[in-house]
């Protein structure tokens, strides 16, 4: 019982680190790694980022339109010769005043300008939307191909391994003939440089795996390590059927980057409509409210009437009587923070008028501009569309070279492997000599090679196709 048990820790022991390091491997499929790069990549949080600012941008402009109301409000101590602002006279005494004002504004007329904004500020907000869908594609696109990139590098790998099996088979051959002395010794060694050949086809296949695998990731933004699994897919070979110009007819319909450079076009030409407003009269109507408070304002209560001299006399038979007069007498009563503010509210409302007579060229300097601006964008649009139909053009050409390249590879394989069926036959009976079998070898090996290579560039170039149609893999 007890060897049982020990048996059993020692099988969970050896299985164990297999187990973990299983956990930690992660496989990704194509569709995948696209959903983690458009969660991820920079390029393109930057992007959404600027539509972002242009969507804020298209806002603004539409409240732009509505009318300004602003209030303000303060208070304050002033000490030594000052203006009553309740009586508007001179005192030299500690004030304490406060005052509060509600002014609107609003634009009746100045040209459409502030239509004509809002409308150039949707076509932005619209072209910035479009640039994020073209950053989108060119992320899907550019996975795809590292994608792809690591797959080919995988089978390249596999072949090279592959390789090598079949030369330390034929080594073990050797070596009993060697020992024996049945065969010429200079097989033997040469066939011991082939193997370290392949295997220093193996390190460069791992290498250029690796460099796959960290562009790949890198396009992921993913914070892994290089060792990650990548699901295989299958791919087809089927001959690409659409044309140069069917490809480029519908890259002009569906990629986003022409639909955002025509709407940077139409955000251009309003750009102009808006610099012409400025040689229009601008119409506009005003209101306000204002109120004010001082402490030294006061009401008097009349409390009662008293007789007093006056200082002046008369002469009454040769007597001087003084002159006595009336005069009433008040209480002194400071006026309330509140009744203050509405006994002092006072209001205005009126229109304005402003003509552009003389600005220093500023409005014409301004339309030039703006019209310049058209032109960048044209030409912008039209360069684009220059080197997006040049690279179709191109990759169309290449496509149809990497699939005639296939059949052709696929029949050199296929008559490669009879040659090397043949002399390996040969030369394991003795009948031909190793530089006959080493060369058919060799041949068969690299046509192998060539033949995958061969495959996923012609699959790279379809996809690249697609995704100039607008296609979404």
């Amino acid at each position: 019982m007890i060897k049982r048990y020990l048996f059993y820790i020692l099988i969970i022991c050896c299985c164990l680190p297999k187990i973990v390091s299983g956990q930690n491997e992660t496989t990704y499929t194509l569709e995948s790694c696209i959903q983690i790069a458009l969660e991820n990549n920079l390029t393109l949080e930057s992007s959404k980022i600027r539509e972002k600012t242009a969507k804020v941008n298209k806002r603004q402009s539409v409240l732009n339109m509505l009318p300004s109301v602003n209030g303000s409000y303060n208070a304050g101590v002033n000490n030594g010769r000052s203006i009553d602002p309740f009586t508007n006279d001179f005192i030299n005494q500690r004030l304490t005043f406060s005052n509060a004002n509600l002014s609107l504004n609003a634009v009746v007329f100045n040209g459409f300008r502030l239509l004509n904004t809002m409308k150039q500020q949707q076509l932005n907000a619209q072209a910035a939307s479009m640039e994020v869908e073209q950053e989108k594609q060119n992320l899907v696109l550019s996975v795809t191909l590292a994608y792809l990139q690591v797959l080919n590098s995988q089978d390249v790998l596999e072949l090279n391994k592959l390789r090598l099996v079949a030369t330390n088979n034929q080594l073990k051959i050797q070596k009993d003939m060697y020992e024996e002395g049945r065969s010429n010794p200079a097989d033997y060694t040469d066939l011991l440089g082939q193997k370290s050949q392949d295997e220093t086809n193996i390190l460069n296949s791992k290498i250029a795996l690796n460099n796959a695998k960290l562009n790949l990731i890198q396009l992921l933004n993913l914070d892994e390590t290089l060792d990650v699994n990548i699901e295989s897919i299958l791919l087809g070979m089927e001959k690409y059927q659409l044309t140069f110009n069917q490809v480029y007819k519908d890259a002009l319909n569906n990629l986003a980057t022409f639909k955002a450079g025509e709407l940077r076009v139409k955000a251009a030409k309003k750009g102009v409509v808006v610099a012409r407003t400025q040689y229009m009269p601008e119409i506009s109507v005003f209101g306000g409210m204002n109120t004010n408070y001082s402490s030294v304002a006061q009401t008097f209560t009349e409390t009662g009437t008293s007789i007093v001299e006056t200082g002046d006399f008369v002469s009454i038979n040769n007597q001087n009587v003084p002159v006595l007069r009336e005069q009433k007498s008040f209480n002194a009563n400071p006026i309330g923070y509140l009744d203050q503010f509405e006994n002092n509210l006072n209001s205005v409302i009126g229109f304005s008028v402003r003509v552009p007579i003389f600005n220093g060229f500023r409005a014409k300097n301004n339309v030039a501009l703006g019209k310049i601006r058209i032109e960048e964008s044209l030409v912008a649009l039209e360069r684009t569309q220059l080197q997006i139909k040049n690279a179709i053009q191109q990759v169309h050409f290449d496509m149809e070279a990497a699939f005639y390249r296939y059949e052709s590879l696929s029949k050199q394989v296929e008559a490669y492997e009879k040659s090397y069926q043949v002399n390996e036959t040969r030369f394991n009976n003795g009948v031909s000599n190793f530089l006959a079998y080493i060369t058919s070898k060799n041949n068969l090996e690299n046509a192998k090679i060539n033949l995958s290579i061969a495959k996923y560039d012609y699959i790279l170039r379809t996809r690249v196709l697609e995704y100039y149609r607008g296609q979404v893999f």
